[in-house]
């Protein structure tokens, strides 16, 4: 079963202290980083993504949809915000659906349409991850290489998680 990662575009630059900082100085920057995250990110990944974001203040009365470098752009329609076009995405996609927001409503939301749901920040950090494995964006000339070190250290929960959790977490790990 192939993931479908749908992305509160808004919510998640604005959860991450580098994107906060470019959005900060220009709307579109921010956009545009988020974008480019991505597709370092779908390189490695291959998921369909696609990201939401509010076109509240837009004198546009349609959906706006846009698509660059494989990655799917939409933006609300006048009066209408992003968590709407997030839900109903959720509902047409199910339980293939991976939703990236910090927001709980949206999060409780995808929850009960058998959406796995991921925070902004954990996201992020997988977004970093794939910056750095992307040849394209990556200098390696400054980076010091530091193998794997072996351990027998356990790991796993002390109990065992619903299955709703376990599902959802199954769906995280292909992230």
């Amino acid at each position: 079963m192939s993931l479908h990662i749908v992305i509160d575009g808004y919510n998640l630059i604005r959860q991450s202290p580098t994107l906060s900082i470019i959005e900060q100085q220009s709307l579109q920057d921010g956009r545009d980083a988020l974008v480019e995250r991505l597709v370092s990110y779908k390189k490695l990944k291959h998921h369909p993504i696609t990201v939401v974001f509010d076109g509240a203040e837009a004198h546009n009365l349609m959906e706006k949809r846009n698509r660059r470098k494989g990655i799917d752009i939409i933006f609300s329609r006048a009066g209408e915000l992003a968590d709407s076009v997030i839900k109903r995405l959720v509902i047409r996609e199910g339980e293939r659906a991976v939703v990236v927001t910090s927001d709980k409503d949206v999060a409780d939301f995808a929850a009960e349409h058998g959406a796995a749901t991921i925070g902004s920040i954990d996201f992020e950090s997988r977004l970093e991850m794939a910056t750095r494995l992307d040849p394209a964006s990556a200098d390696f000339s400054e980076e010091k290489q530091t193998g794997w070190t072996p351990t027998t250290r356990k790991k796993g929960p002390a109990r065992r998680r619903s299955k709703r959790e376990r599902k959802s977490r199954a769906k995280t790990r292909k992230l």
